[in-house]
């Protein structure tokens, strides 16, 4: 019997795993301490005059050495329009390979056709931030694989990769637009996705870089996201991602009455907490809320002058536009979210591609989530401890993505939660959510259509909305009254077997994911 021992959240964590190994159990935000970091890449030699190009995907895999056992990472700048990780899984099955680990910063619910790979033993193993859709469904409900899931965010997913915690053997680059000695950008090419940011820290630290491109461009490319010095072999292959998959309803403000209620009760929030002043920094979720909190936050800038200095994250349209009209100096990019502002990152300097460890490693000599001022979060749960679930549903089921969650809210002076009180017949309000990504000591505010919570170890918070006439409540009574709607919440059916490990940014484990009877 593997030995449990409760985390800081409460939570119970194995600590050895088989094929895993030691497992250290989350202690705090800030409590774990970082081992050194291996940033440099592996060394390689490279004769004047040899190419990099070869005809196909197969090539490229055996010419990099492509065994049993090793791992191979992905990046979903596409979104659901991408194409390539279920193209290379198909190929890699063909040549008879198997217990394959697959690293790819996000799955979406286009990924259900590494399905048989997965019963097959092709897949034994998955690290990512997400997953979605059926394939989520059958991982949640079926223990198919040789070791757990392993969840992290998009700060804790390069720290793995500069860590030598994940090892990759072979990165996979989708390349909107190459040359033919590997220099890659996101921003030309008939299927431009935009920012690179998560492929970044994959091409620096694996042991082979495969660029996969449907648009081979004249030598020098410019501009180059990831250059020729990390890249081993270029191919040219069809289609390699569709950037219409890229957008989702998920990016649009919200016309639900309900909703702005919530983003306009957040923003009353946001501007009592003093923080809205010359040179604020911004995110905000891509939910139709969190944009709509930012729709009223660019009326209060448009009225009173205020220039911030960036915004950051997966940036849309919307925050282009507040870059355009001089309401932002900087927007600061891991992933596109729509066209628009794939079509403003290729031709604004000031809007400024950055790597996922840019962006969130806490174990790098600074990040960009670190200097964030207000950050809106959305939550699938959020309990009374403050704790946020944003990975799976209240059945159990995974159904959607740590992201950059975790990282932003222990980053910014203001993390705020805004979600409704439920959803159909489900309270978001809870004793204990289903699976803790966000520790509560890292949420500041839960803002719903019923009222403002304040963290109880934020005195200073709710002293100062008091003074800007801003009403609170307990998040206790919010509970309270969504349960007199919804009735208390029946807990999903789980097996004892642990088909996930949910990692904090950090490293540690801060929850685990059970395989779900349906």
């Amino acid at each position: 019997m593997t030995k449990m021992v409760l985390n800081a959240v409460g939570r119970a964590i194995p600590t050895h795993i088989k094929g895993m190994g030691d497992l250290t159990p989350f202690k705090g935000a800030f409590a774990h301490t970082p081992g050194p970091m291996n940033m440099t890449p592996r060394a390689a030699w490279h004769k004047p005059g040899q190419s990099k190009m070869t005809e196909t995907i197969r090539q490229a895999l055996e010419n990099c050495g492509l065994a049993d056992g090793m791992t191979l990472s992905f990046h979903h700048h596409f979104r659901n329009g991408d194409h390539l990780v279920n193209m290379v899984m198909d190929e890699v099955a063909a040549m008879g390979v198997r217990d394959i680990t697959i690293a790819p910063s996000s799955l979406q619910s286009i990924h259900e056709k590494l399905i048989p790979h997965i019963r097959s033993g092709v897949i034994t193993g998955i690290q990512t931030s997400g997953i979605r859709g059926e394939i989520a469904r059958v991982l949640s409900t079926e223990n198919l694989l040789k070791t757990p899931i392993i969840i992290r965010s998009h700060g804790g997913r390069p720290r793995a990769i500069e860590s030598g915690d994940t090892k990759i053997d072979i990165a996979i680059i989708g390349a909107p637009a190459a040359d033919a000695f590997g220099n890659v950008n996101g921003v030309e090419g008939p299927n431009a996705c935009g920012s690179l940011g998560y492929a970044i820290a994959d091409a620096t630290c694996a042991t082979h870089t495969v660029v996969v491109t449907d648009y081979l461009i004249p030598y020098p490319a410019c501009p180059v996201s990831i250059p020729q010095t990390l890249v081993d072999y270029v191919v040219v292959a069809e289609g390699i991602g569709d950037p219409q998959g890229i957008v989702s309803g998920a990016t649009r403000i919200t016309r639900n009455p309900m909703e702005l209620l919530i983003a306009e009760k957040a923003n009353e929030a946001i501007l009592a907490s003093g923080l809205v002043q010359q040179d604020f920094s911004f995110q905000a979720g891509t939910g139709g809320s969190s944009l709509a909190v930012a729709h009223f936050l660019r009326q209060h800038m448009r009225e009173n002058n205020i220039k911030g200095s960036f915004a950051s994250g997966g940036i849309n349209g919307y925050l282009v536009d507040m870059l355009e009209e001089g309401l932002f100096r900087t927007l600061m990019d891991v992933q596109c979210f729509d066209l628009k502002a794939i079509e403003s990152i290729r031709k604004n300097p000031n809007h400024m591609e950055m790597s996922a460890s840019y962006y969130a490693n806490p174990h790098n000599k600074g990040c960009v989530a670190h200097q964030l001022d207000v950050m809106v979060l959305s939550a699938t749960e959020i309990d009374v401890q403050f704790n946020v679930n944003v990975i799976t549903g209240s059945n159990g089921i995974i159904m959607g993505a740590s992201g950059g969650h975790c990282d932003t809210a222990a980053g910014s002076k203001l993390a705020i939660v805004v979600a409704p009180l439920f959803r159909g017949r489900l309270p978001i309000v809870v004793d204990q959510v289903t699976t803790v990504v966000t520790p509560g000591e890292s949420i500041d505010v839960l803002v719903t259509e019923y009222g403002v919570a304040v963290n109880p170890a934020r005195t200073d918070l709710k002293d100062r909305f008091r003074e800007n006439g801003l009403k609170t409540v307990e998040i206790h009574e919010l509970k309270e009254r969504a349960e007199k709607v919804t009735g208390k919440p029946t807990k999903p059916v789980v097996t004892d077997e642990v088909i996930g490990l949910v990692e904090y940014r950090d490293g540690t484990i801060i929850d685990t994911i059970k395989k779900v009877v349906e």
